[in-house]
């Protein structure tokens, strides 16, 4: 049967990856990973999970598994981090959350949902998103259209063209969209735009699909939540996959939620039973150790108070290397105008440059950015960032 199977392509950010550490040259830049990475370029375990560790160490007497849902003081945890803690859907009883194998586990048990619920479905993506959506999606069988988001061109979000799309949808479509700090192109939507799109999906009868990997990287917590919000205030029904791999550095433990906002709490549990009959059927039970120590931050006060003062230095740290990016850049004296960067949140922006100037930054300079010319902006430090931007500038002006 395996003579049948021809290899396929590495995943084009992890094959670059791999050649980024085969790399021999000293100095080197890897902007494509999408991990948070300190000034020294590591990626370390957060102090406050570290804390959780220890305490859970001398707690934990048992590996035999957890319910099916999760547990329970991160699910609680979580919802409220997501919605605040008096948002009304909680005050209902009408929302249940679901411990889930990392933030793409979470998106593919949504969309697996999503075709219970409606197996007509069409789910409407925009363009550009993160590029794992696609097969995660079509990998539960939902129909994909897309609606135009980013335009390179302007540095700006493509609103109007993007409600113009969105017009097509038809009642019972799913509008999938970015809580805060788009991946990939960073530019995110205004309080204002929230209201239009909220306005066009409770008309037509849509259901939002909002997709939270980076709460917190943005502007704020309570910031960042701003659109899901405002969505469970004015639609009947939401339904969020989340990640704890950014904002809690959990990404090897693969610590997610899939989180159903339902018209009642009659509905939202039996959301819940199909969430976890539908989780059974794929990986059986869900995995624990990111949980427990996610649900012990949310929930002591002093663990709490720590992480968001970790969370607090990272974002000011990518916020900030944002306008020295693109200060520098200006210095360089190169036409393209690079001061976007600094208008847009969290991990990712495009640069906007060619595939052979990305290709001469890699084979020249030992900077490897991604095809699109994403950049992960964590990667960029203090200590590389006149390197990077006098390469950067070499290759705009030849």
């Amino acid at each position: 049967m395996f003579n049948a199977l021809e290899a396929l392509p590495p995943d084009p950010i992890l094959g670059l990856t791999a050649s980024f550490r085969q790399d021999p040259r000293a100095f080197k830049i890897d902007l494509g990973v999408g991990v948070y990475k300190t000034e020294d370029g590591q990626t370390p375990v957060m102090r406050a999970i570290k804390a959780a560790e220890q305490q859970f160490y001398g707690q934990e007497n048992t590996k035999s598994y957890i319910a099916q849902v999760g547990v329970e003081s991160y699910n609680d945890g979580m919802v409220k981090l997501i919605l605040g803690e008096g948002h009304g859907a909680l005050r209902d009883n009408r929302v249940r959350s679901v411990l889930t194998p990392g933030g793409t586990g979470a998106l593919r048990i949504g969309a697996e949902l999503i075709v219970r619920m409606n197996p007509e479905a069409t789910i409407w993506v925009g363009n550009p998103t993160w590029a794992n959506h696609f097969p995660v999606l079509k990998g539960a069988g939902l129909t994909i259209e897309t609606y135009p988001y980013y335009d390179e061109a302007s540095r700006s979000i493509s609103i109007d063209a993007m409600l113009e799309t969105l017009e097509k949808a038809a009642a019972g479509d799913v509008v999938l969209l970015h809580g805060c700090c788009h991946n990939p192109c960073g530019a995110d939507l205004s309080t204002e735009q929230w209201g239009q799109i909220a306005d066009l999906l409770l008309r037509k009868g849509l259901l939002p699909y909002v997709d939270l990997a980076y709460q917190g990287f943005g502007v704020g917590l309570d910031e960042d939540a701003y659109g899901i919000r405002l969505l469970a205030d004015k639609l009947p029904e939401v339904l969020v996959a989340s990640s704890c791999s950014k904002n809690f550095g959990l990404y090897r433990e693969r610590t997610g939620s899939i989180t159903a906002i339902a018209q009642s709490a009659e509905k939202a549990s039996a959301a819940e039973s199909h969430i976890a009959n539908i989780a059974r059927a794929i990986y059986s039970m869900p995995p624990a150790h990111g949980g427990f120590l996610a649900g012990m931050v949310l929930q002591d006060a002093s663990l709490r108070a720590q992480w968001l003062e970790e969370l607090t230095d990272m974002r000011n740290r990518m916020n900030g290397l944002r306008g020295l990016f693109a200060a520098k850049m200006l210095e360089t004296g190169v036409e393209q105008d690079f001061s976007f960067i600094k208008q847009q949140f969290g991990m990712f922006s495009f640069l906007g440059i060619t595939p052979a100037q990305i290709a001469r930054l890699r084979e020249e300079f030992a900077i490897y950015i991604v095809g699109s010319s994403r950049i992960n902006v964590a990667g960029i430090s203090e200590g590389n960032l006149d390197y990077l931007t006098t390469s950067l500038a070499t290759v705009l002006k030849s």
